[in-house]
């Protein structure tokens, strides 16, 4: 089998960020900026960690059967990078929750890469 520990690593942080999402919104931290996962979030936390390992659980089953294309090794690659960038705004949210990095620095790192966000997630 192909890309086996890259389908668990991914998601695994799939998973995580499920469960950070949740906590951030339910303590009134953060917002779900994805429009149907934030409907999911308005239905029930239940509805919205079923879709979310949902589509997680499907990636990973056609990462599994057809991981040997280039074409999965490329988009494993780029969901891992992606994923990993979504952890680092997880890990300022947490900071800037607690009160250890200013709501200033967080918005100004963000506002640079708006453009970017902009285009990959429109």
């Amino acid at each position: 089998m192909y890309l086996v520990r890259e389908t668990v690593l991914l998601f695994g942080l799939n998973l995580l960020d499920a469960l950070l999402t949740l906590i951030w919104v339910r303590n009134g931290v953060a917002e779900e900026g994805n429009r149907l996962m934030a409907e999911l979030l308005n239905i029930s936390d239940v509805a919205f960690l079923s879709g979310k390992l949902a589509m997680g659980l499907f990636t990973a089953i056609v990462l599994l059967k057809w991981g040997y294309y280039r074409i999965a090794k490329v988009g494993v690659a780029i969901a891992l990078v992606l994923y990993v960038g979504l952890m680092g705004i997880h890990l300022l949210t947490g900071l800037t929750a607690a009160g250890i990095v200013s709501n200033g620095i967080v918005s100004g790192t963000f506002a640079a890469f708006k453009p970017l966000i902009a285009v990959l997630f429109g």
